[in-house]
């Protein structure tokens, strides 16, 4: 969340008409000067969390390996009781359940909870919850979407009405939702929160932009064809060195497990020569080479080699690793990020973390519509900008298709822990994109108008920023059922989407 100028208003957290919308038109306090806080004598208390490993980040994961969150801390420490006077913040961190349960065991007094998802997975808030206590649930973006999203989408399943969330990029907005403690406070245990603290997220989001798009000069593959590319599909999952052999199919899909062993022993076979040129190519051409040795694209090139290779050898046109277990654990000697780029802008599939469906998605995809194959990223939401951000550590820079036109893209290192290759793609602006996740039974389905790319240092590397088209809102109620992954394609594939679904007797389940 960038701290920015705070927008002109007559109370130092909100606007007026905001502060009375989200906290149900409640005369809280007398407004005094800038204020329309609660009395300097009745102030409310409210508990700071910082969900995290560590105020130092000691190992790779969201933002990356060794961010200092501590003038993040300091800064949010500082600017809160500017903007919110007549509220009291009481700071600490948690890495988990027990230091939370350690806590919220001495907090009597407080009268509601602030916590913000700095890493991942922490599970902190789960503990803060069941106080029944007001929670407002907050993302560092960047650094906690993952489960930030995973776990809103989970309370808004199960209707809790004493957690609101805030997931916006402006610190202005976090400070709009805290007066309804003080609303929480003064009403008692009928008061719901949640509801409030929506009224607040939804006044501050930005209204619709133009979301027509550019011309796409997108031709779409009929349904039939689509279904005889797909059975003429193979997907091969490297997860381990022990899983091999014949996985069931998906929509007709083959899928056949790998092992390590087997793509290692193929990037070691990669012909150096080869390897070198496709080194040159990557380095000539990407706008930015930055971190990176040439050793290591050449590393890079071979994995890449190696894994055409393994592909053409069990008559397969996609492949998915789990490349980070493979890395660390030592059973894969480079990263196949700048490898996966490559088979996607050849109109083959390489896809992220051993993430079976979403590989078969951008088969479908890819069949759809001659040969884009989208890219898997892991999204955030910034009610802010009113955007989705599609983020990771490798995308192709050819979106339109193998044969279409190529964008710039810089080689930078793995963003969570600053080794090996990734690439970021300067993705175009201006175009309307569909994305899915698709099951044996169903399919996941939005779509957003992007406009622009974010070039932050946190997290991956690609950035795609998007308009959604439809709700914003409703966009995050789905994250616990479907998981963090999804894949998106530049191009209205709406209909050929609702004509395959319903070729195949599949649900469509609208996302936004």
């Amino acid at each position: 969340m960038a701290t920015t100028p705070s927008r002109p208003s007559g109370c130092a957290c909100c606007s007026r008409r905001q502060f009375l919308a989200g906290c149900g038109g409640l005369a809280l306090a007398p407004l005094a000067g800038r204020g329309a806080a609660a009395p300097r004598d009745e102030r409310t208390r409210i508990r700071v969390i910082y969900s995290l490993h560590a105020p130092v980040q000691p190992g790779p994961d969201w933002p990356n390996k060794g961010f200092d969150f501590r003038p993040v801390m300091e800064r949010f420490g500082a600017e809160l009781p500017k903007r919110c006077p007549g509220f009291e913040f009481l700071p600490t961190t948690a890495s988990g359940p027990e230091a939370a349960a350690r806590i919220v065991e001495d907090d009597a007094a407080v009268d509601g909870y602030l916590v913000f998802q700095m890493n991942c997975w922490n599970k902190v808030v789960q503990t803060v919850v069941p106080t029944g206590k007001p929670v407002l649930y907050a993302d560092y973006q960047y650094a906690g979407s993952g489960g930030f999203l995973v776990y809103t989408a989970g309370f808004l399943r199960k209707p809790t009405p004493s957690v609101g969330f805030v997931a916006s990029s402006r610190i202005e907005d976090l400070a709009a939702a805290v007066p309804c403690f003080a609303a929480a406070k003064r009403e008692g245990p009928g008061f719901d929160f949640a509801a409030a603290t929506a009224k607040v997220r939804m006044a501050s989001t930005p209204g619709r932009g133009d979301l027509a798009g550019r011309p796409d000069p997108l031709k779409i593959v009929p349904t039939e064809e689509v279904l005889r590319l797909l059975g003429k599909s193979r997907v091969l999952a490297v997860r381990d060195d022990k899983t091999s052999g014949e996985a069931p199919p998906i929509l007709g899909i083959a899928v056949a497990n790998v092992t390590f062993a087997e793509v290692n022993e193929a990037w070691k076979a990669a012909d150096r020569e080869a390897s070198r040129a496709v080194a040159d190519r990557w380095q000539k051409n990407a706008r930015v080479v930055e971190g990176v040795s040439r050793e290591t694209l050449e590393t890079s090139a071979a994995m890449y080699l190696g894994m055409k290779e393994v592909l053409r050898k069990h008559g397969a046109n996609a492949i998915t690793i789990n490349c980070l277990g493979g890395f660390y654990g030592g059973h894969i000697h480079a990263y196949p990020c700048l490898g996966f780029h490559e088979l996607c802008n050849e109109g083959l599939v390489g896809a992220c973390e051993c993430d079976v469906s979403s590989t078969v998605t951008q088969l479908v995809m890819a069949a759809m519509t001659g040969g884009r194959t989208g890219f898997i990223s892991d999204p955030v939401i910034d009610t802010g900008r009113r955007q989705i951000v599609y983020a990771h550590c490798v995308a192709p820079n050819r979106a339109f298709g193998p044969g279409g036109q190529a964008n710039p893209y810089e080689i930078l290192t793995h963003s969570e822990d600053r080794q090996g290759a990734s690439l970021r793609s300067i993705l175009p602006e201006g175009y309307l994109t569909t994305t899915l996740e698709v099951r044996e039974t169903e399919i996941l389905f939005h779509q957003a108008t992007t406009v622009g790319n974010d070039p932050d240092d946190r997290a991956c590397r690609t950035k795609l920023c998007a308009e959604p088209v439809g709700d914003i809102e409703k966009l995050f109620t789905m994250w616990d059922e479907w998981g963090w992954h999804r894949v998106t394609c530049y191009g209205d594939l709406k209909a050929p989407v609702e004509e395959l679904a319903k070729a195949r007797k599949m649900a469509l389940v609208a996302e936004a």
